[in-house]
C-alpha cells in the first residue's frame, strides 16, 4: 500500500519535467541520509553510555570492546507454552537441541520460507536482553547491521508511563527529534524500517477488538499501547520489521499469530563464552589503576587463568556464570578485591551486590498487570529472603524444593499471590537459585552466587521481614487504630458535650494507647536488629577462619591444590558476611538504591539500629580479637559507612593486630580508610607476614605515623620499602617508638636509608634489624649515623654476617652514644678474638652491653633464654644449617666456660643451659622443630 501511495503521489505531478524529479529525488535522498546520520550519531552516544558502574574497568572500555553474545536459540509457542518442567530438574547448562541463531539471522525467512517481520526475542532476569538490544542499535550505527536503514527504538517502561493519546509520527519525532523530516514519509518511502521494543512485559497490551481498535494511520494520536498493537499486528506500518524483548511471562501476551520468529536468550551455556568475556573484561587497559603495565598485565593474566581453571573443574561457579549478569558481578568484585588502591576505597562490597541489583531489576514491578504493583526486588526480599535468612539462620547452603515450597506456597491465599508466584517462577527464580552441581545434592538448590544469600538475608532482617505473627497483626491492627482515633476524636468531642457518657473520652485515650505503646514495641525490633548483627560478627566459631575477603576471592577463583574426595565430610558451612552486609544495606548510598527498587528503609530506622548497635557491636569489638576476625570488623565498619561510629569504634583499639592476614591493596585501603576517622595515637599495630610492599606502606602511612610500636617482620620489605619507612620516621608527626624488621630482605642499600632516618628522627628507642642481610657494609651505614641519634635505646643487628670488624665498629659507636644501652650481635661470624673483646664490655664502665654469646666470661649470660627464644620463634625462616652450626657453637662456647669455673652453682646454671641447646640440637636433628 506504501508503494502504491507513493506511485499515485508520482502521478499528480506527472506534467513537471522529469528532470526537475530526479533533482527533488536526490535532494530528498541526501536530506534523508544526512538526517539518517545525525539519528545514528545520537542513538550510538546514547546507547554507548555505560553506568557509572562501569567507569572502574578503566577509560577505555566500551561496548565494543567487552561484547560477548549470548546464545541465541530459536524457540516455538508451543514450547513456551509448555508446564514448566518440575523445578529440581531446571539445568542451565544443559544443552536443548534447538537450533542457535545469531542475533543478525533473527530476520532471515522461516523454516516454510516465509518472510519474518515480528520477532520475540526473551528470556529470564540476567540473560542479557537489554545489553544484546544495546549491542544491536551501536552495531546499526557503526553499519554492522546493512539490513536495516533506519532503525527506531522504544523503551515500553517509557511508553508505560504515557497515558495521553499520541501519534505514531509525534512519538517519533518526540523521542528522535533528527527524524523530523523522515516521518512524514515514512509510510511512503521504501525505507527498511527496524522498530525495537525492548521490556514489553512493561505495557498491558490488549489484542482484542473491543479493547484497542485498528489504527492504519500514522497521525492519527492514540495510547501508546494501541501503537504497539497495531505495530504488531501489521496493521500500521506493515513493512516494518520488529523485534520485542520481553520476560517470559510476557511472551503469551502477544497472540502467535503475530509473531514470526521466537528466539530464547539461554547466556552463557558454553563455558567459552565465559572464558572469553572473563578474558575481555580483566584484560582492559586501566582495568587495575596506576601500575606498572609489565606488573599489571601479569596480575591481569593470572586472574583470568585461575578463573579459567576454575571453570574447568565445572563447580558452582560455572553454572552461576551461565548468566551474563553474573559474570559481570564476578568481575567486578574481582576488581574491587585486586585492583583498589584509593583511600578510602572508591565502593564497597554491599554497594557492588546492591548496584547489580539496580541494574538488573531497575525498580520493575513482577506483574504489571497485578493490582498490587509490587516491586520485584520487594517480592524476592519476603520470599527468597526468607529462605536465605533460614539457610543462614540454620548453616545451611542446600535447600530441597520442599523447603523453597515453605517458602514460597505455604502462605499463598489468594488467586492473585499464585499468579506472582508464577510469573517469579518463570521469570526471576533462575537469577537468584540454580541446581546443585556436587555429587550426591543434584536435587537440592543453591544459591547462584554463595554471597547473594547472605546478601539477601540480610536485606530480609533490615527490612523487618522477619516478624513473628503477633508483630504483623500488631503493627496492621496499630496503622488501622492509628488512623481511625483520629476521626474518632472529633465525634467523640461532638458527642461528650450533649451526652454525659464519661466512659466515652476513656475508650477514646484506650484508643490511642496501643499505637504509642506498638511503637515502643517496634523500638525493641531495631534492637533485635542490631543484637543480630553483633552475634553474627563476632560468633566465636568463626575465629579462626579466613577473613571474609579471602573467603570470597577463594570462593571465586577457587581454592588451588588437591581437591577434595567427594565422600569425604565438608566443613561447616561459614556466614561471615552476613552481619556485614547488615551493617553495609544500612548505610545511606544503599538505602538511597534499595528505595529505587522498592525496598524502602527510613532514615529513622537506620538511625535507631546504629544506637542501638553502639551497646553491642562497640562493646563486644573492644575485646580481643585474632587477626582474621578484627580485620572482618574493620571491613564491618568500612562497609558500614558512619563515620561518626567508625571513630567512636576505632577510639576503642588501642592495638592492632593484623599477623599473618594478607594484606592486600584492598586491605590495607580499608585499614587506612577506618583508621583515618580518628587522630588517637595507637598503642601497637601488628603487621607480622602480612605480604606487605612499598605500595602498601604508601597506602598505610597515615597510619604507621601514629602507632608507637609497630612490627613490620616476614613482609620481604626491601630497599624500596626502606625508603618510604625513611620517609615515615623522618616525618615530624612520627611517634614510633619501637620499630621490628626482622626477617626482611633489607640489604646495604635499605640499611643506608634507615641509617638516614635513624640520623633525624627524634621518636624511635627500639629498632630490631635482625636477619636482615645487613652484611658488613650496611652495619658500617648504621654505624656512621648512628652518632648523630640521640634517642635509641636498643638495636638488634643479629644474625646478618658481620664479622669482628663491622660488629665492633657499631659497639664502639655504641659506647660513645647517650642513650642507646643494648646491642644484639648473636648469630654473627663473630671470632674467639671478637668474642672477648666483646665480652670485655662492662655495662658500669661502657654504659652499652653487647649481646652475642649465651655466656658472659666465666657466668652464663643473663639473657640466654631471651636469645634462645629469638631462635626458636625464627627456626621456621631462617637456614636451618646454618641455624645448626651457630647452635653448635655456643654449645661449644658453653662447655668451654663451665670448664674454666669452679662454682658449682655456675656449673649447674652451665648445665641447665646446655641441655637447652642439645634438646633444640636433637629436635632440629629431627625435624620436629
Amino acid at each position: 500500500r506504501g508503494c502504491a501511495h507513493y506511485q499515485g503521489g508520482s502521478q499528480e505531478n506527472s506534467a513537471q519535467p522529469s528532470s526537475s524529479r530526479h533533482g527533488q529525488s536526490q535532494l530528498r535522498n541526501v536530506a534523508f541520509s544526512g538526517a539518517i546520520k545525525k539519528h545514528q550519531k545520537s542513538l550510538s552516544a546514547w546507547f554507548s553510555h555505560q553506568p557509572n558502574e562501569e567507569r572502574q574497568f578503566g577509560p577505555s572500555f566500551s561496548l565494543d570492546a567487552v561484547h560477548v553474545d549470548p546464545v541465541i536459540r530459536e524457540s516455538s509457542l508451543e514450547e513456551i507454552l509448555k508446564p514448566s518442567p518440575d523445578l529440581t530438574i531446571q539445568n542451565q547448562l544443559q544443552q536443548p537441541s534447538r537450533k542457535v541463531i545469531s542475533l543478525h539471522n533473527l530476520f532471515d525467512v522461516d523454516a516454510c520460507g516465509r518472510p519474518v517481520k515480528n520477532v520475540v526475542l526473551y528470556g529470564t532476569v540476567g540473560t542479557g536482553k537489554s545489553t544484546l538490544i544495546k549491542k544491536m542499535v551501536v552495531d546499526w550505527c557503526h553499519g554492522r547491521l546493512p539490513r536495516f536503514q533506519l532503525v527506531i527504538p522504544f523503551s515500553c517502561e517509557d511508553l508505560s508511563h504515557s497515558h495521553a493519546h499520541v501519534s505514531l509520527r509525534r512519538l517519533v519525532t518526540k523521542k528522535y527529534q533528527h527524524l523530523r523530516d523522515v516521518v512524514p514519509v515514512l509510510e511512503a518511502s521504501n525505507l527498511s524500517v527496524l522498530f525495537i521494543l525492548n521490556g514489553l512485559e512493561r505495557l498491558n497490551l490488549d489484542f482484542r477488538l473491543a479493547g484497542t481498535e485498528l489504527c492504519c494511520d500514522p497521525s492519527e494520536p492514540v495510547p501508546p499501547s494501541a501503537i504497539v498493537v497495531n505495530l504488531l499486528r501489521k496493521y500500521l506500518l506493515p513493512e516494518a520489521s520488529i523485534i520485542v524483548t520481553t520476560r517470559p511471562s510476557a511472551v503469551r501476551r502477544i497472540p502467535g499469530k503475530y509473531v514470526g520468529r521466537y528466539a530464547e536468550i539461554c547466556g552463557f551455556s558454553d563455558t567459552n563464552l565465559q572464558k572469553l568475556y572473563f578474558q575481555m573484561r580483566l584484560s582492559q587497559p586501566g582495568c587495575s589503576g596506576e601500575e606498572s603495565q609489565d606488573r599489571r598485565s601479569a596480575e591481569q593474566e593470572n586472574l583470568v587463568e585461575m578463573l579459567s581453571r576454575n571453570l574447568e573443574r565445572h563447580n558452582q561457579i560455572t553454572a552461576a556464570c551461565f548468566l551474563p549478569s553474573y559474570c559481570w558481578l564476578v568481575c567486578t568484585t574481582l576488581h574491587f578485591l585486586y585492583f583498589t588502591r584509593t583511600v578510602p576505597p572508591s565502593q564497597t562490597l554491599t554497594g557492588i551486590y546492591t548496584s547489580f541489583l539496580r541494574l538488573n531489576f531497575s525498580g520493575e514491578v513482577l506483574d504489571s498487570a497485578d493490582p498490587t504493583h509490587i516491586s520485584m526486588m520487594k517480592y524476592v526480599a519476603k520470599t527468597v529472603g526468607k529462605l536465605a535468612y533460614e539457610g543462614v539462620m540454620s548453616r545451611k547452603t542446600c535447600f530441597s524444593e520442599e523447603d523453597l515450597r515453605q517458602c514460597f506456597e505455604v502462605e499463598m491465599k489468594t488467586e492473585s499471590e499464585l499468579n506472582l508466584l508464577e510469573v517469579f517462577r518463570s521469570d526471576v527464580f533462575r537469577f537468584f537459585l540454580s541446581p546443585c552441581v556436587q555429587p550426591g545434592k543434584e536435587h537440592t538448590f543453591v544459591f547462584t552466587i554463595p554471597a547473594m544469600q547472605e546478601y539477601l538475608a540480610a536485606l530480609y532482617v533490615v527490612l523487618g521481614e522477619k516478624k513473628t505473627l503477633v508483630q504483623r497483626v500488631g503493627k496492621e491492627l496499630s496503622e488501622v487504630l492509628g488512623k481511625v482515633s483520629e476521626d474518632v476524636a472529633v465525634v467523640v468531642n461532638i458527642i461528650s458535650k450533649v451526652l454525659p457518657l464519661r466512659f466515652l473520652p476513656v475508650l477514646f485515650n484506650l484508643l490511642k494507647i496501643f499505637p504509642r505503646y506498638f511503637s515502643r514495641v517496634g523500638g525493641k525490633d531495631r534492637d533485635t536488629i542490631a543484637h543480630t548483627m553483633a552475634e553474627e560478627l563476632f560468633k566465636e566459631e568463626d575465629y579462626y577462619n579466613d577473613d571474609v575477603l579471602d573467603q570470597i576471592n577463594s570462593s571465586i577463583l577457587g581454592v588451588e591444590g588437591p581437591m577434595s574426595h567427594p565422600d569425604e565430610a565438608p566443613d561447616d558451612e561459614v556466614f561471615e558476611l552476613f552481619p556485614i552486609f547488615m551493617g553495609g544495606i544500612l548505610s545511606r548510598r544503599n538505602r538511597a538504591i534499595l528505595e529505587q527498587l522498592g525496598c524502602s528503609i527510613k532514615n529513622l530506622a537506620a538511625f535507631e539500629i546504629a544506637k542501638a548497635m553502639k551497646k553491642t557491636v562497640i562493646r563486644k569489638g573492644r575485646r580481643g580479637l585474632p587477626p582474621s576476625e578484627l580485620m572482618d570488623y574493620l571491613f564491618f565498619l568500612h562497609e558500614f559507612q558512619n563515620e561518626r561510629f567508625t571513630a567512636e569504634a576505632v577510639r576503642s583499639l588501642r592495638a592492632v593486630n593484623l599477623s599473618s592476614v594478607k594484606m592486600t591493596p584492598l586491605k590495607c585501603s580499608v585499614l587506612a580508610s577506618v583508621m583515618s576517622t580518628t587522630s588517637h595515637e595507637v598503642e601497637e599495630l601488628n603487621l607480622t607476614s602480612c605480604n606487605l610492599d612499598s605500595g602498601s606502606l604508601r597506602t598505610l602511612f597515615p597510619v604507621l605515623l601514629r602507632c608507637k610500636a609497630l612490627h613490620l617482620q616476614l613482609n620481604s620489605l626491601g630497599s624500596d620499602a626502606c625508603k618510604e619507612i625513611r620517609d615515615l620516621l623522618l616525618h615530624d608527626k612520627c611517634v614510633v617508638s619501637s620499630l621490628r624488621l626482622a626477617n626482611n630482605p633489607v640489604g646495604e642499600q635499605g640499611a643506608r636509608y634507615l641509617a638516614e632516618a635513624l640520623a633525624g628522627n627524634r621518636s624511635l628507642t627500639q629498632l630490631s634489624l635482625l636477619h636482615t642481610s645487613l652484611g658488613d657494609p650496611g652495619a658500617e651505614a648504621i654505624a656512621q649515623q648512628l652518632a648523630q641519634n640521640q634517642h635509641l635505646q636498643e638495636l638488634n643487628l643479629g644474625y646478618n654476617s658481620l664479622t669482628d670488624a663491622a660488629a665492633l665498629r657499631v659497639v664502639e659507636v655504641a659506647k660513645r652514644h647517650e642513650t642507646l644501652d643494648k646491642v644484639h650481635l648473636y648469630f654473627n661470624d663473630i671470632s674467639e678474638d671478637g668474642k672477648r673483646a666483646l665480652d670485655s664490655l662492662r655495662m658500669d664502665r661502657d654504659g652499652v652491653r653487647a649481646l652475642v654469646f649465651l655466656t658472659a666470661g666465666t657466668d652464663v649470660s643473663d639473657y640466654w633464654s631471651h636469645i634462645l627464644n629469638v631462635v626458636q620463634r625464627n627456626l621456621p625462616f631462617w637456614d636451618r644449617e646454618r641455624v645448626r652450626q651457630h647452635l653448635a657453637l655456643l654449645l661449644q662456647d658453653l662447655e668451654s666456660s663451665r670448664s674454666q669455673t669452679a662454682n658449682p652453682w655456675r656449673k649447674a646454671k652451665f648445665l641447665r643451659v646446655e641441655s637447652e641447646v642439645k634438646k633444640m640440637l636433637g629436635e632440629l636433628q629431627d625435624g620436629s622443630l
